[in-house]
């Protein structure tokens, strides 16, 4: 009698159905073969602009998109921010103040972040711009792999077109010289933008595929190629 489908247990790990091949030199790869590089892009707060500043740097960030000549991806990242440690040190502020209008004001000041914490979840955002390196640049070779691959069922594991060192030396070609484009045209915004290395890079991906976990358990900083959780 055939066994309930339903009832066999599925094997295999978080890992294996992303589609990160691994991070090197600050490089993402793909299983596919392509590639991307991550840049961090600090941020403006609109709102506090006049009227007229808004405009001149909406109008500067779309003449900054009309130029690129390559694809681009931005990246929003929301998360909850916790104030729980704010709110302990405003309350250690408060009992080692002498002064008691001052420890009346913290005291107030701390009832209205708790009552706003209550009405509105307070986040934080960070953006993100991603450079891609498709795996077709890698030539005729990856190619015919890929095909191969897509024909053939059985094939679970897809191959990398080449090694993880061809591949990162050729995306480094690509990538650089945008990244530092990107840089410039950015700079004229008063913005600041970076690429992420590697450690980052890990943090980062830990904190998106672990959303739940990762405010409890943090990545060890001892060896990034094999990243573990160690709890609080």
């Amino acid at each position: 009698m055939p066994s309930d489908p339903l009832k066999i247990a599925i094997k295999g790990s978080t890992q294996d159905n992303l589609p990160i091949e691994d991070i090197v030199d600050g490089i993402v790869i793909l299983k596919d073969g392509s590639a991307s590089m991550v840049l961090q892009v600090s941020s403006v707060n609109f709102d506090l602009l006049s009227e007229r500043e808004q405009g001149a740097l909406v109008f500067a960030y779309g003449g900054i998109l009309n130029s690129l000549n390559f694809p681009i991806q931005i990246v929003i990242s929301s998360t909850t921010k916790d104030v729980g440690n704010y709110l302990n040190n405003l309350e250690l502020a408060k009992n080692s103040q002498q002064n008691e209008k001052l420890k009346e004001r913290i005291a107030s000041y701390k009832k209205f972040v708790e009552e706003t914490v209550k009405r509105n979840d307070v986040l934080s955002k960070t953006f993100y711009i991603v450079i891609p390196f498709s795996s077709l640049e890698l030539g005729i070779k990856n190619a015919q792999k890929q095909i191969f691959n897509s024909l053939n069922p059985i094939k679970k594991e897809v191959e990398l077109p080449f090694s993880k060192e061809y591949i990162v030396e050729k995306a480094k070609a690509s990538l650089q010289p945008k990244e530092d484009h990107l840089v410039r045209l950015f700079s004229r915004l008063g913005l600041e933008i970076k690429a992420l290395n590697t450690k980052e890079l890990i943090e980062l991906f830990y904190k998106i595929y672990n959303e739940d976990t990762s405010n409890n358990q943090k990545l060890q900083s001892v060896n990034y190629t094999a990243a573990a959780v160690t709890g609080k």
